[in-house]
């Protein structure tokens, strides 16, 4: 899957097979925004247009537009939880950071 980035917004793209037409979507926010394009020109035109377009409906309705997510995340675990996460990082021969980075993408996979 490929992505595409403007003013801080990410969007991952598809090909739409049926319909001959690129699709993307925002990620990392929870407002749904689409935007497609038969081209790779029109398909980043429309990704800048739905930006600015989410921004500026955000705004029109009073509504602070989301951001996307920064990509640090801070938990507070039991030790007992941290540990084991310690250890089982240790044994796949990864960082905690990598392994929670693997495990918590697995999940949201689900």
């Amino acid at each position: 899957m490929n992505t595409m980035k403007y003013k801080a917004y990410t969007a991952t793209v598809e090909y739409d097979a049926h319909d001959h037409v690129f699709v993307g979507r925002l990620s990392g926010i929870r407002d749904r925004v689409i935007f497609h394009g038969e081209t790779v020109d029109e398909l980043e035109a429309a990704f800048r247009e739905s930006v600015d377009g989410y921004i500026e409906a955000c705004v029109k309705f009073g509504k602070d537009p989301e951001k996307p997510a920064s990509g640090r995340l801070m938990l507070r675990v039991p030790s007992s939880v941290h540990c084991a996460a310690l250890a089982a990082a240790r044994a796949s021969g990864e960082s905690l950071n990598q392994w929670a980075t693997k495990v918590l993408a697995a999940a949201a996979q689900a």
